[in-house]
């Protein structure tokens, strides 16, 4: 499986090509503010885009999607969307072949009530449930609780040896595992909800505390 990882502006967006290796078949994920990038390199490396994803609605993540769409014919999905050719809701767990190869639909509400992440093979496309040594943003209440067990019930079961692809470059590196989240992410190492929640109220100081960009 190849990845090809964009930074295609806005706050430090990331946007994703991955590929069935050998039917060249590929998924894009989060085509925000700089669609062009990423179509125009899968039509120099001939790559088939099959399908695109938007891993929760917000602007940053979905604001390519109508020049994506024009560019390509293929909507970008979220979560509760049909899948055109096949008609397939995407949900959690639902499965979507790629070539020889199946993508995963998890879904993780928490930042946002539609978050998904997408598991293709050894790697999981975050979006903003989960950066390298971060997580994403939630109230202090109900969406910190839901996102702490999308965490936990959802990605934290994952492999350690999952590579792990955010949708921002937030982190103290563009890319991690679940086995390094697991142990280096703060939010992760707290052992219940009540510390996750209050590693959230005081996260302004704990990283001047630890020297945290």
């Amino acid at each position: 499986m190849f990845i090809k990882q964009f930074k295609t502006g806005g706050d430090r967006n990331f946007g994703y090509l991955a590929t069935d290796d050998e039917s060249k078949k590929a998924i894009v994920i989060d085509p925000s503010y700089s669609p062009g990038m990423i179509t125009s390199f899968a039509k120099e490396n001939n790559f088939v885009i099959q399908y695109a994803f938007c891993t929760h609605d917000h602007y940053d993540h979905t604001n390519g999607n109508r020049e994506f769409f024009t560019t390509t014919g293929i909507p970008p999905l979220l979560f509760g969307q049909k899948e055109p050719s096949s008609g397939v809701t995407i949900q959690d767990n639902t499965s979507i072949p790629l070539g020889k190869s199946n993508l995963i639909i998890l879904h993780t509400p928490g930042h946002t009530s539609d978050s998904i992440c997408i598991v293709l093979g050894d790697a999981v496309f975050t979006g903003d449930t989960l950066f390298v040594g971060k997580v994403g943003g939630t109230d202090f209440g109900r969406q910190a609780e839901i996102e702490y067990l999308s965490l936990h019930e959802k990605l934290l079961t994952l492999p350690d040896n999952t590579r792990v692809f955010p949708g921002h470059d937030y982190g103290i590196a563009p890319t991690s595992t679940i086995g390094n989240e697991k142990e280096t992410n703060p939010f992760l190492l707290q052992p219940n909800l009540e510390s996750f929640i209050d590693l959230k109220t005081n996260w302004l100081q704990y990283k001047q505390q630890y020297g945290i960009p």
